[in-house]
């Protein structure tokens, strides 16, 4: 955070009076892959703590965060109340969720099969309560800008290489046929960045997982297996995919239950869920690249094989995804290997 960043943070946090703040205990509590950055801050005395979002209002709007915590409290969600907001310098204070993201709390022993259900059932409820009104729709045009990231960041950037006319035809074929399916889904709240990074084991729910929802800023109305893809196909968990079957089913069966529109097919449900996930995936191939190369954000990189793994066993799925493969193939010299079931 640059000193006058943090100056301006510290004069907003002063006329706070009501919260009467340790400034001395300000320090980093995390950042994303955009220029927000949050920060921790405890009261004197109490020591309870909250948090600080720093958006500069020359990168990042805070209004549509604002708008879509709105929509999820009202819906009956965790997400975090917003104690005070300085719109004009782009600082938000919001209550603490604690430190134990879902991830971490993975990786320090909580039951995976408690932690999903939570997840799928509140992922369900997200989408059967939470209103779209005021939000931009997920139409063609953002699906096809998103996945175009994937030629300009992964393929000409990282790989140093240029498509053939052929491929590029190729690779806009198998788009446009993504967003024929996206679009045919019914339509609903997504958060699109429903994973395990951005919930959050509330503090002292271990033994029955209540989950905080955050960084939901982007949120669109959208398809309705994109979330479940996020949290599922997540690009820094993998799970086998007998387990992730499993979980795809309970979610359907979760939302046919509460009234949303899922194909009556299980198979129908997983296709769709399959050609959602290569959409997202395209999309993060680019991303994950774009942070590296244009923003210096390396870390990335590490995640990208576990996407591309994800990329490649869809493609390999389905006829109509065979010349990403042979796409993928040239770029990282690998003779073609596919074996179709559908």
């Amino acid at each position: 955070m640059c000193e006058l960043r943090q100056q301006k943070m510290q004069e907003w946090l002063a006329t706070l009076t009501s919260y009467s703040f340790d400034l001395s205990t300000v320090s980093a509590a995390s950042s994303d892959a955009s220029f927000r950055r949050y920060f921790r801050v405890a009261e004197t005395g109490t020591g309870k703590t909250h948090v600080v979002m720093d958006a500069p209002p020359d990168k990042e709007d805070v209004k549509p965060f604002l708008h879509v915590a709105h929509a999820l409290k009202v819906a009956g969600l965790n997400a975090p109340d917003i104690l005070a907001a300085n719109l004009q310098d782009g600082f938000l204070l919001l209550t603490d969720f604690g430190n134990t993201t879902f991830l971490q709390a993975l990786g320090q022993g909580a039951s995976s099969e408690s932690m999903y259900r939570r997840a799928i059932s509140d992922l369900v409820h997200m989408q059967t309560r939470t209103s779209v009104a005021g939000l931009p729709l997920y139409a063609a045009e953002k699906l096809l800008s998103e996945m175009a990231l994937f030629e300009q960041w992964f393929i000409q950037v990282h790989h140093s290489a240029e498509l053939t006319t052929q491929e590029k035809n190729w690779l806009a074929g198998i788009q446009n046929l993504l967003v024929q399916s996206a679009l045919a889904e019914s339509q609903v709240f997504v958060h699109r960045d429903y994973h395990s990074r951005n919930l959050m084991l509330l503090p002292g729910t271990e033994q029955t997982p209540e989950l905080g929802i955050i960084d939901f800023q982007d949120a669109v109305a959208g398809p309705l297996s994109y979330d479940l893809v996020s949290l599922l196909r997540d690009a820094y968990i993998q799970w086998p995919e007998e387990q992730t079957l499993d979980w795809t089913i309970r979610y359907w069966e979760e939302a046919r239950k509460a009234g949303l529109k899922v194909p009556a097919d299980i198979g129908e449900f997983y296709r769709q869920f399959d050609f959602m996930g290569l959409q997202r995936h395209l999309k993060v191939l680019g991303i994950f690249a774009r942070l590296n190369h244009r923003d210096g954000k390396a870390q990335y990189l590490n995640d990208l094989p576990l996407v591309l793994e994800y990329v490649r066993k869809v493609a390999a799925r389905y006829i109509a995804f065979k010349p990403l493969l042979l796409i993928l193939d040239r770029l990282e010299d690998k003779a073609v290997q596919v074996a179709y079931s559908f």
